[in-house]
C-alpha cells in the first residue's frame, strides 16, 4: 500500500487524481471505447482502495488514542497514589475532601477524607487565609513545602526534611573571624617589672585559651593586646546565647590582680569571601572601641548591628598627642573651605551650644567665616539666654543663623561641623548633610548603628565628659597669632558651661582631661557665676519638674519610673532635670521619666549611676546615649505604650543581667 495510505494521510489528495482520470477516460472513451471499460475497473478499485485504507487508519489511530489515554490515566494514578508527594483537596470548611495514601501516611492516618483541616494541619490554615503560595510547615517532625494552589482548593507537599538539614548544617558551618582587643593593656602594664607583666599576660592568656578550647574555637595571639579567633556560625550563637560571658571572665579575673583589663572583640559573619569577612571583624572591633570598648559588636549581613557587654564605665583613653593630631587635621580642613557651619542636635543643650562656639572660634583663628545654626523654636531657656547674652559680643551674635540661611549659605566647598551627636536623624538641618560632601564629626556619645555617611574627619571620644571638652582641647593647639587669649570670656563660659551641664557640675563621667579642660577656660577668662546664670530655671519649670516626680513608682528595686499625662507637653530639658533629680533620690540607681513632647512624639530620659547601662536600655527602644545618661524618642504612641515597651526591655536587660 503506497505510503500515503498510512499513517493518517488525507484522502483528499487521492480523491483528486481518481476525478483528473475519470476525465481523462472520458476524452479516451472518444476514441477507443474498450480502453475507456479497462480504465473505468481501473478506477474503481483505486477507489475501493482509498476507502478500505482510510478505515484501516482510523481503526489504527483509535486503538493508539484508546490504549495511550489508559496508559496516561495509569501514570496519573501511580504518581497521584505511589509517588512521595502529598496531595489533598480541602472545601470552603477546611474539610479534607480527599488525599493520596502518601499524605495521609505523612500525618500517620489511615486516611484523612472527612477529617478537618483544624485537627491533623493546622499550621497550615493561615497560609490559606494570607493567600501565601508557598511555605515550610513542620509535620510529625518532618519538613515539607506547602505549594498551595488556592482556586482548587489543591495543596501538594513536598518532603524536604533533607534539604532543609543541609541548608541548616552549611549554615552553621559556615566561617567566622572575630578579632579580640584588650582595650587598656598598653595603659595597665606601664611601668609593670617583667615578673608582674608576665603573670598578667599569662592569666590573660589562659583564660582566653580555656574558654577557645571549650567552645572548639581556633585562638592565635598576634601581638601584646590582639588576638584573632577563627570558629563557625553555630559556635557563635552558642557564645550569643551566653552573651560572650567571657567579657566578664577576664574582667573579673584581672582585677583580682588589681589590674581590670577588658576586652573589646569584633566579629565578622555572613557568607562571605574570608578577606572580607577579615574586614568586617576589623571594622566591628572599631566600632566596639567607639562606643567604649569592654562590649562585642557584631555587624549582620543584613546590614544590622548588634553589640553586647559594655556594662562598664569606659576607661579613659585619650592622649594629648591624638589631641593634637586631631586639631592640626581639622585646621587643614578649614583653611582649604571656604567657611565653616557648625551645628549640633536638635533641641541643643550647653554642651552643642558651648561646643559649636567654639568650632566657630577655631574657623575665625583660621580666617574663615564661621556660622552657627540655631532652629529658635527649639531652644531651651538656658540656650536663649546665653544667645541672648552675645548680643555684647556682635561678632559672635551675628554668626547665628538659621537652617534656611544655612542653606543658602552652604557650597560644596563648605566645612559641615557636626557636634555632639551623630546620627542624621537628629541634627538640626538635616538636608546640610546631602549639601555639602565636606563633613566633620565631633561627638562623645557612643557611637550606634545609624552614622552619617563618609565624614572627612571623625573625634569621637566615649571617655570623655562632653564635647565641650573635646572642642576645649582642639582649640589649645589652634594658631593664636598675637593675641593673648585664644577665646573670649562669652566663649570661654559658653565652653565651660557645656562641661557643668553634662558632668552636672563634676559630679559624673568626669577625669582628669576634665578638670584640665576646665582649668584653662577658667584661664581664658570664663565666668562661673554667668554660667549660673544662665543654668538658672524658673519657678514655672520648677513646679513641672516636681509634678512630674510625684508620679514616680518603682519597677523593681532601684529602678525609678516616672511619667507625664498625655495632655501636657515637656520641654526636654525638663525630663532631663527631673531623671537627675530621681537619681539623687535614696534607693534609686536608675531612674526614666517619660513625658509628651511638642508633635506626635513620645520621649524617654535615662540616668544611673553606672551599674546599670542605661544606654543599651534606649538603644534597645531607638536611642542612645552613655552607661549613665541616655535618652529616646518615639513617634506615634502614646505614653502608656511607651512604658510597657520599658519595662520589657528592663525586663530582657535584667534577666540577662543575671544570666551573665
Amino acid at each position: 500500500m503506497p505510503s500515503y495510505f498510512k499513517g493518517g494521510k488525507s484522502r483528499y489528495p487521492l480523491y483528486g487524481i481518481a476525478a483528473i482520470t475519470a476525465i481523462l477516460l472520458i476524452f479516451i472513451a472518444l476514441q477507443h471505447l474498450w480502453v475507456a471499460l479497462i480504465g473505468i475497473l481501473l478506477l474503481c478499485a483505486l477507489f475501493y482502495a482509498a476507502i478500505h485504507g482510510e478505515k484501516e487508519i482510523i481503526k489504527d489511530t483509535e486503538e493508539y488514542i484508546s490504549t495511550l489515554s489508559y496508559r496516561v490515566k495509569k501514570v496519573g494514578e501511580e504518581v497521584l497514589m505511589e509517588m512521595p508527594i502529598g496531595v489533598m483537596l480541602i472545601n470552603d470548611d477546611f474539610m479534607i475532601e480527599w488525599s493520596n495514601p502518601f499524605m495521609a501516611s505523612c500525618f500517620q492516618e489511615n486516611t484523612l477524607v472527612g477529617k478537618s483541616l483544624y485537627e491533623v494541619g493546622e499550621q497550615i490554615i493561615p497560609l490559606i487565609k494570607q493567600d501565601i503560595e508557598s511555605e515550610i510547615v513542620t509535620i510529625q517532625d518532618r519538613k515539607f513545602r506547602v505549594d498551595l494552589r488556592l482556586e482548587e482548593k489543591l495543596l501538594y507537599f513536598f518532603d524536604v526534611t533533607d534539604q532543609v538539614a543541609t541548608f541548616k548544617r552549611y549554615e552553621s558551618e559556615r566561617n567566622v573571624i572575630a578579632i579580640i582587643f584588650l582595650d587598656n593593656y598598653d595603659d595597665a602594664t606601664q611601668g609593670m617589672d617583667d615578673q608582674t607583666k608576665s603573670g598578667l599576660n599569662s592569666t590573660v592568656t589562659s583564660l582566653l585559651n580555656n574558654w577557645a578550647l571549650e567552645h572548639g574555637i581556633f585562638l592565635k595571639r598576634t601581638s601584646s593586646d590582639r588576638f584573632v579567633i577563627l570558629l563557625n556560625e553555630k559556635i557563635y550563637h552558642d557564645l550569643e546565647i551566653n552573651k560572650f560571658s567571657i567579657l566578664d571572665v577576664v574582667r573579673e579575673e584581672t582585677a583580682k590582680q588589681n589590674v581590670p583589663l577588658t576586652l573589646s572583640i569584633g566579629v565578622g559573619i555572613g557568607d562571605m569571601p574570608l578577606p572580607d569577612l577579615g574586614v568586617q571583624a576589623q571594622s566591628s572591633l572599631d566600632l566596639a572601641l567607639g562606643r567604649g570598648g569592654d562590649q562585642v559588636a557584631i555587624k549582620l549581613p543584613n546590614g544590622k548591628l548588634k553589640f553586647f557587654g559594655g556594662k562598664t564605665n569606659p576607661m579613659e583613653k585619650r592622649t594629648r598627642v591624638r589631641a593634637r593630631v586631631i586639631s592640626h587635621a581639622l585646621r587643614e580642613l578649614i583653611v582649604e573651605s571656604d567657611k565653616v557651619i557648625v551645628m549640633g542636635h536638635r533641641y541643643p543643650d550647653m554642651d552643642a551650644i558651648g561646643a559649636s562656639i567654639g568650632i566657630r572660634k577655631a574657623a575665625e583663628l583660621n580666617n574663615r567665616d564661621g556660622y552657627i545654626v540655631i532652629d529658635a523654636a527649639e531652644i531651651d531657656t538656658g540656650v536663649r539666654r546665653l544667645i541672648e547674652e552675645t548680643r555684647s559680643y556682635p561678632d559672635l551674635h551675628s554668626r547665628f543663623i538659621t537652617p534656611d540661611e544655612a542653606m543658602e549659605l552652604a557650597t560644596e566647598q563648605t566645612l559641615l561641623v557636626v557636634v555632639d551627636t551623630h546620627k542624621p536623624a537628629l541634627v538640626i538641618e538635616e538636608k546640610l548633610l546631602s549639601k555639602t560632601e565636606r563633613v566633620v564629626v565631633i561627638d562623645h556619645h557612643r557611637r550606634s548603628e545609624d552614622f552619617i555617611k563618609k565624614p572627612l574627619l571623625v573625634y569621637m571620644e566615649p571617655y570623655a565628659s562632653s564635647t565641650a571638652e573635646l572642642v576645649t582641647e582642639l582649640l589649645e593647639y589652634q594658631p593664636k597669632g598675637e593675641k593673648v587669649n585664644t577665646i573670649n570670656t562669652i566663649e570661654a563660659t559658653a565652653l565651660l558651661s557645656g562641661i557643668i551641664v553634662d558632668t552636672k557640675s563634676f559630679t559624673l563621667r568626669t577625669g582628669s582631661r576634665t578638670f584640665d579642660a576646665a582649668s584653662y577656660l577658667r584661664a581664658q577668662g570664663a565666668d562661673t557665676i554667668l554660667v549660673q546664670k544662665f543654668l538658672k530655671e524658673t519657678v514655672d519649670t520648677y513646679l513641672k519638674r516636681a509634678k512630674l516626680i510625684e508620679t514616680v513608682e518603682f519597677y523593681v528595686d532601684g529602678i525609678a519610673i516616672a511619667s507625664g499625662t498625655e495632655d501636657e507637653v515637656y520641654d526636654p530639658v525638663v525630663i532631663a532635670q527631673a531623671a537627675d533629680t530621681l537619681l539623687t533620690m535614696d534607693g534609686v540607681s536608675a531612674s526614666f521619666v517619660i513625658s509628651k513632647r511638642a508633635g506626635d512624639v513620645v520621649g524617654i530620659s535615662a540616668r544611673s549611676l553606672g551599674e546599670i547601662n542605661v544606654q543599651i536600655i534606649m538603644e534597645a527602644l531607638g536611642g542612645g546615649g552613655h552607661l549613665s545618661n541616655a535618652a529616646v524618642q518615639l513617634q506615634g504612641e502614646n505614653i502608656v505604650e511607651v512604658e510597657l515597651k520599658l519595662k520589657q526591655v528592663l525586663d530582657d536587660y535584667l534577666e540577662g543581667s543575671q544570666e551573665s
